[in-house]
């Protein structure tokens, strides 16, 4: 079992908050939301889908600033 962790960039826009993993956002990896946790929940949703594609096409994700990859589970708390 591997574990991701995105570090996201939120920005608010004139519609709500954008939210976007820069290392991915070349692959669809950018949403937006009318709150601030409705464009986290969002992006949680994008990056799912993202790292599923990656998987079903033998990709790895890549190992950058914004990427942390385990190959055991995280646990991540946000406050």
């Amino acid at each position: 079992m591997k574990s991701y962790v995105f570090k996201v960039e939120l920005e608010p826009d004139a519609e709500g908050w954008r939210a976007f993993c820069p290392p991915l956002e070349d692959v669809g990896a950018s949403t937006w939301g009318k709150t601030r946790e409705e464009a986290l929940d969002n992006i949680r949703e994008v990056l799912i889908m993202v790292v599923s594609e990656f998987a079903e096409d033998g990709r790895p994700i890549p190992e950058v600033e914004h990427i942390t990859v385990s190959e055991g589970p995280l646990v991540s708390v946000n406050l």
